[in-house]
C-alpha cells in the first residue's frame, strides 16, 4: 500500500514563542521523499526532532513574531508493524484523563454495557458512539471533554474518540487516542481515532466511520487530545490562518466497521 501526504499551514505568530509540531508519521513507517519546511517571514527555521515513548516524532523550535508557512510532504510505503504493548501502557490507558473522564461516566457505561466483555464490548461501545452522536463540524470547543460531548450528543472526530475512550476505560478496557492521516476522509483534515487493548493486542476503532481504518497512518499516540495535538505553543498567542491537508492512497478498501484492524 502506498499513501501520500501533503500539508500546507499558514500561521500568524504574535511574539516570542516556543512551538512543538506533531505532524509527521510516527517512527516505524517506511518513508519516501519526506520534506518538512518551516519558514518565518521568508527565513527558514531549524527544528529539533525528538521522539516520545510511542514513537511520535516532534519538531520543536523557538520563533519570533511573524508570518509562518509550514510545508510537509511524504510518501509512506507499506504498513508499519502493529504497536507493541507494555505493562505501563495497560496502567496509563485505564486511568481517567483530562478529556476522557471515565470516572465520571462509569455509572452510565455500566448501565449501557454491563455484562459485555472482550471484543464484543469494544465493538458495542464503538457502535453506540456512532449511533448516538452526530458529526457536526464546529459544534464543539477545543476544551470539550467526553462528559460534555455525551450531553450535547454532537461533535467532531476528537469528541467521538474521547467518548469512546472514556466509556471503554470505564468498563476496564485500556484505550487511547491516536492522531492519524486518513485517506478517504471527507472533509479532509487531521483525524483522531481510538486504539483499544483486548485479547493481547491494540485494535483501532473509528466511531465516526468516515475513513477506512486499513489505510490510516499513525502520527501521535496518547491519553487524549492533550497528548496528540499537531501543534503546541507556549509564551504567546498565535493564529492559524490557513490549513490544507491532502492524503491519498493507491487503494481505498471497504471498511464495514466490524473487521478487527490494527494500525499500520
Amino acid at each position: 500500500m502506498l499513501r501520500s501526504v501533503s500539508v500546507h499551514l499558514e500561521l500568524e505568530i504574535r511574539g516570542h514563542t516556543n512551538m512543538v509540531f506533531g505532524m509527521t508519521p510516527a517512527v516505524g513507517h517506511d518513508l519516501v521523499g519526506e520534506r518538512l519546511d518551516f519558514v518565518v517571514d521568508g527565513i527558514a527555521q531549524d527544528a529539533h526532532e525528538l521522539a516520545d515513548l510511542h514513537g511520535t516524532r516532534l519538531h520543536s523550535f523557538i520563533s519570533e513574531s511573524g508570518r509562518m508557512a509550514v510545508d510537509y510532504s511524504v510518501e509512506i510505503s507499506g504498513r508499519a508493524k502493529p504497536a507493541p504493548t507494555s505493562e505501563l501502557d495497560l496502567i496509563t490507558y485505564l486511568r481517567p484523563s483530562r478529556y476522557a473522564q471515565s470516572d465520571s461516566l462509569t455509572p452510565f457505561a455500566r448501565s449501557e454495557f454491563g455484562g459485555l466483555s472482550g471484543y464484543v464490548l469494544v465493538q458495542a461501545v464503538s457502535d453506540w458512539v456512532f449511533e448516538h452522536l452526530a458529526y457536526v463540524g464546529g459544534s464543539s470547543s477545543p476544551t470539550d471533554g467526553a462528559t460534555r460531548t455525551l450531553m450535547s450528543r454532537q461533535g467532531v472526530c476528537r469528541d467521538f474518540a474521547h467518548v469512546t475512550i472514556a466509556l471503554l476505560r470505564a468498563m476496564e478496557v485500556p484505550a487511547r487516542m491516536v492522531a492519524v492521516y486518513a485517506p478517504g476522509l471527507s472533509p479532509m483534515d487531521f483525524h483522531a481515532v481510538v486504539e483499544a487493548h483486548v485479547d493481547g493486542a491494540w485494535w483501532v476503532l473509528d466511531s465516526t466511520r468516515l475513513a477506512p481504518r486499513q489505510t490510516l497512518v499513525r502520527i501521535s499516540t496518547g491519553r487524549d487530545a492533550a497528548d496528540t495535538a499537531w501543534l503546541t505553543s507556549n509564551w504567546t498567542d498565535l493564529l492559524v490562518t490557513s490549513m490544507l491537508v491532502t492524503v491519498a492512497a493507491d487503494a481505498l478498501p471497504y471498511d464495514d466497521g466490524y473487521e478487527r484492524v490494527q494500525l499500520g
